[in-house]
């Protein structure tokens, strides 16, 4: 391998560490954007009467990822506003089957 090729190759690799660092090192703001709204959405669509416990799990996790953000454990943070959305998420389609449901 040539010596350019091996110096773009590390200035690659430096790059995408350096990528990586500062997804650790900034506050998750549009993970937690993401599921404030979806716990939203799903409250709207009766998730609080048709999944409860799904909607009450996804609120948890939100105030846990809003924990973790004012201590700056932004890792912990964004998995945790994940984890929220991805409740949410499922409770809003529990809410849709239930709905579906009552319907036939």
């Amino acid at each position: 391998m040539s010596p350019t090729r091996s110096i773009t190759r590390l200035f690659g690799v430096l790059a995408l560490t350096l990528l990586f660092a500062a997804c650790e090192t900034a506050p998750p703001v549009q993970e937690m954007s993401d599921a404030r709204q979806a716990i939203t959405v799903a409250r709207e669509a009766g998730a609080a009467d048709l999944a409860a416990a799904e909607l009450a799990a996804a609120e948890e996790y939100l105030e846990n990822a809003e924990d973790k953000l004012d201590d700056e454990q932004y890792r912990e943070a964004r998995h945790a506003a994940l984890e929220a959305k991805l409740r949410a998420q499922k409770a809003l389609q529990m809410s849709e089957a239930s709905r579906d449901g009552n319907r036939d």
